[in-house]
């Protein structure tokens, strides 16, 4: 063919219980159609939220529900996702109540669910089960490792992804923090210990160089050194009358200024 050009193929297709006249939503593919159905259903037995995928798991038997062709593309995807949306539209002013999420097209990317379906997809997850993701040996990744070149270009690719301005959490202080407030308990604290303790710490059996050593001299010379947090809190905040919400001390200071007061009242 000139150019290169090879046809595309692909389905517009309706789906509706065997017996109803009335379709339940409109999709597109490149698939055979029991491909496709065959997707849905795994993807609603993975627990995907979507009001298609509720609706396929509540019926009792599969083989009533019917994936039908509606419209046959020969030309290209751009002509197969304005067969989709013209179907949509078609559908909806006729009455049928499609489950679909938007007009169709190219997927859904963008799309912002409103208030009100985010209410209705929270009633109809109320006391669904969770689903059985594979697991354990029966993972096909179970007892499997990544290469050492593998992990290497993972973590080029990452660095700084999560570094200043990009982490979400980037200047927020205080209770702008979303850790604000929060203690972790001595369990925790204990396994995060165990975690670092001896040759699990990345630093252990190292030594900084003289070189090192000489920078870290240099830049800290001159400058006072608390020998305790609670010494820094009384030398930086309450010697100057500074009082900071994320500072621990401020706020314990303030709880027994508080408690001084009312005792006396």
């Amino acid at each position: 063919m000139e150019g290169g050009w090879q046809p595309f193929m692909g389905h517009v297709y309706g789906v509706r219980l065997l017996g109803d006249v009335e379709y339940r939503y409109v999709g597109l593919t490149t698939k055979t159609l029991v491909r496709r159905k065959s997707e849905h259903f795994k993807l609603a037995a993975r627990g995907r939220k979507t009001a298609f995928a509720d609706w396929l798991r509540k019926q009792p038997d599969r083989e009533m529900v019917h994936f039908q062709s509606l419209e046959l593309v020969l030309s290209d995807l751009e002509d197969l996702s304005r067969a989709e949306q013209d179907w949509i539209r078609m559908l909806r002013e006729e009455g049928h109540r499609l489950l679909n999420l938007n007009d169709g097209g190219r997927g859904n990317h963008g799309y912002r669910w409103t208030a009100e379906q985010r209410a209705a997809a929270s009633e109809r997850s109320r006391g669904r089960r969770n689903p059985s993701y594979l697991s354990g040996p029966d993972h096909p990744r179970w007892g499997a490792s990544h290469s050492d070149e593998q992990k290497a270009l993972w973590s080029e690719q990452r660095k700084g992804m999560n570094a200043g301005p990009l982490n979400p959490n980037y200047g927020k202080f205080g209770s702008d923090h979303p850790s604000f407030g929060h203690t972790m308990s001595p369990e925790s604290r204990r396994r995060l210990s165990e975690m670092r303790r001896g040759p699990l710490n990345p630093n252990y059996g190292k030594t900084a160089s003289e070189e090192t050593r000489a920078k870290r001299s240099a830049a800290l010379k001159g400058r006072p050194m608390p020998s305790s947090v609670r010494s820094a809190h009384t030398r930086y905040h309450t010697n100057k009358g500074v009082v900071k919400e994320s500072c621990q001390h401020c706020r314990d200071d303030a709880d027994r200024t508080a408690e001084q007061g009312e005792s006396r009242g």
